[in-house]
């Protein structure tokens, strides 16, 4: 049977009309849930008042202006930043070096994951609040370094350890949902890549550094992401162990944003801080695909 040009056009036609048939309910779902609100937040981000019977009026860029002035601004910037490059690393290499020695001990494998995985399913506010008591003034934390014999640390009043402890509990909260992510990508390197270097005399480093490490770069780009974004938006750690301070020293941009909206009600102004905040996420995660890329 021969297709002519016609029959062809309307082939390509009736396909094109089911592919939008079948896209159009996401692209809905996605204008509504993420197209919409962001630019609704940037266009909140121009404007001053309330959403009382005043109403919100345009201010242009004086909340831009505002944060460029603001020495709040800047320190939680610090921090937010602090808290990432803090929790980033840590949360790559130690989940990956488990992964590698899991995936060569076959035994207690599967409880050893578990245990690993099971901080990661717990509630952040739960969590949370766990590690405030561990390293409350009279917490376990503090009994054990006096059993040792050495002074107890404010650790949640002091402006220098305040901010370690949000980042131990970022760590603790990611190590098991990458180490997981991570074994998924060993177990996708062909077994005759290590067999061979075997053969040609690479040692066991050699091997990590040539054939893992290579072989898990699609598994480095997800994981390196998904961890910046989860440092990113961190917001109840900070609530429940700190509050933001002390002294804003443990004060985050998502925090921020939520003691200014609704705290200050000051919307506007929340809305510049998160729209900030929206596009160093996008600046961060297209350096780290950029990166990657170049490497690969």
């Amino acid at each position: 049977m021969k297709i002519t040009r016609s029959s062809s056009k309307q082939l390509l036609d009736n396909d094109t009309v089911a592919a939008w048939v079948f896209l159009t309910p996401a692209l809905i779902l996605l204008g509504l849930f993420v197209i919409w609100p962001i630019t609704y937040l940037f266009y909140l981000s121009f404007t001053a008042g309330s959403f009382t019977s005043t109403g919100t009026y345009l201010v242009g860029f004086k909340n831009y202006w505002r944060l460029l002035l603001n020495s709040d601004f800047w320190q939680v910037i610090f921090n937010t930043a602090y808290f990432t490059l803090g929790s980033l690393v840590p949360s790559l290499v130690i989940p990956l070096g488990l992964a590698v020695l899991l995936d060569r001990t076959l035994a207690l494998r599967g409880l050893l994951r578990s245990a690993y995985f099971l901080p990661s399913i717990i509630s952040l506010v739960a969590a949370g609040l766990g590690f405030r008591w561990l390293f409350q003034n009279t917490g376990p934390v503090n009994g054990l370094l006096n059993f040792f014999g050495v002074a107890p640390i404010f650790w949640l009043g002091d402006t220098f350890w305040a901010m370690p402890v949000i980042i131990l509990f970022s760590i603790w909260k990611q190590i098991g949902f990458n180490m997981v992510v991570f074994l998924a990508g060993l177990q996708a390197i062909p077994p005759s890549h290590y067999e061979a270097a075997e053969m040609d005399g690479a040692n066991a480093w050699q091997q990590f550094w040539h054939i893992t490490l290579p072989g898990l770069r699609p598994t480095l780009i997800f994981t390196t992401v998904t961890t910046a974004i989860f440092t990113l938006r961190s917001f109840e750690p900070v609530y429940v162990i700190t509050g933001g301070g002390p002294l804003n020293s443990t004060n985050s941009l998502v925090y921020y944003t939520y003691q200014e909206a609704f705290a200050q009600f000051d919307f506007g102004y929340a809305a510049a801080v998160a729209t900030v905040l929206l596009v160093v996420t996008l600046v961060l995660v297209y350096l780290q695909l950029r990166t990657w890329g170049e490497d690969s």
